[in-house]
């Protein structure tokens, strides 16, 4: 039985990931860091399916302390690595630059360093998945692919240009199987709720119940490269499963505005976003990226993935997913109330 370590398991892309590997038939390690509570909510269910109840296992750790990586790799003996850990809140990196260098490009360092440690002493190569991100091409024109080069334009931008050439420098100088995923925007039912796309959703259901009444947002133009999260997952894994290590871009090939991702939001709840959408300075960015769309065709002929899930029907996913949480809430007030 393969076993798999994961870093940021209870994101959303750890979610997927988990529920893949470990119908896959692995034994799956989650790395989480130490509080007085743990956000399980998005793995929770996988806790309480009879099949998954003894290969799912959660473990401190944490990327800002290399000796709790090295004792875990030690522990687990894992034969893949995906770290999928990072502070990527791309607004939020503006207000805790240094925070966002320590744990989103710093943290691929130590776990990388741990990896080598490792391999040094069980002659075991590790297979490691890093985490990159579309937001280091920046403003670089489109479509972009493995060869664009990045032009980052925020911290949490910098901080993954540095995760990704810590990745292939520790493939090439020491041999090991390493490699990025170049993910652009990827969401689903389970995204944070400070993401534009869940924040849309979200506000758009409450508003279609009555429990809310306004939705401020920043720049409506900026255009995202948009697919569903499920099957990026599918795509980390291929990865790893190749014979040598490399890069991938990973994407749908088709790019929207913020404005028509809430236009279809609200078309699906038969809501006219205009009447209470404004717009809020303090969602700019200070430096904007303006367009982004990928060129996966080197994962389509190498790896044999194509994103499966287009916008309108991401939509759709979504929406149910936030108007029967926006209705639960709603009867939970009136119960109160009564």
């Amino acid at each position: 039985m393969k076993k798999a370590l994961i870093t940021g398991i209870t994101g959303q892309d750890g979610s997927f990931l988990a529920e893949l590997l470990l119908e896959k038939g692995y034994e799956v390690y989650g790395v989480v860091r130490r509080s007085s509570t743990i956000p399980k909510s998005r793995i929770e269910h996988l806790y309480i399916e009879p099949h998954n109840s003894t290969k799912l296992f959660l473990e401190y750790g944490d990327l800002s302390d290399g000796s709790s990586l090295r004792h875990l790799l030690s522990k687990i003996q894992p034969d893949e690595v995906y770290n999928l850990a990072a502070q990527s809140h791309v607004r939020i990196s503006f207000d805790q630059p240094e925070y966002t260098n320590d744990v989103t490009g710093m943290g691929v360092l130590r776990l990388l360093e741990a990896l080598k440690e490792y391999k040094s002493y069980t002659k075991k190569d590790v297979k490691f998945y890093q985490a990159s991100s579309s937001e280091m091409f920046g403003d670089a024109p489109a479509p972009q692919n493995e060869l664009t080069p990045f032009r980052p334009r925020s911290p949490y931008a910098i901080a993954k240009v540095s995760g990704y050439w810590h990745t292939i420098n520790y493939r090439e100088a020491y041999g090991m199987f390493c490699c990025n995923g170049i993910l652009f925007n990827h969401e689903s039912e389970r995204r944070g709720e400070n993401f534009v796309t869940r924040k849309i959703t979200l506000a758009a259901s409450r508003i279609k119940v009555g429990l809310q009444d306004k939705l401020f947002l920043g720049n409506l133009d900026a255009k995202r490269d948009w697919g569903y999260a499920k099957d990026y997952v599918e795509a980390m894994w291929l990865m790893l499963q190749q014979d040598k290590p490399d890069d991938y871009v990973i994407a749908t090939g088709e790019t929207y505005s913020i404005k028509d991702f809430l236009s279809a939001v609200f078309e699906e709840l038969d809501l006219d976003w205009g009447k209470y959408v404004e717009i809020d300075s303090y969602y700019y960015r200070p430096t904007e990226v303006n367009l982004l769309l990928g060129d996966a065709s080197k994962a389509e002929k190498k790896l044999n993935w194509k994103a499966k899930t287009k916008l309108n029907d991401l939509v759709k996913i979504m929406v149910k997913n936030d108007l029967l949480l926006a209705k639960q809430e709603l009867h939970n007030k009136s119960f109160k109330n009564e």
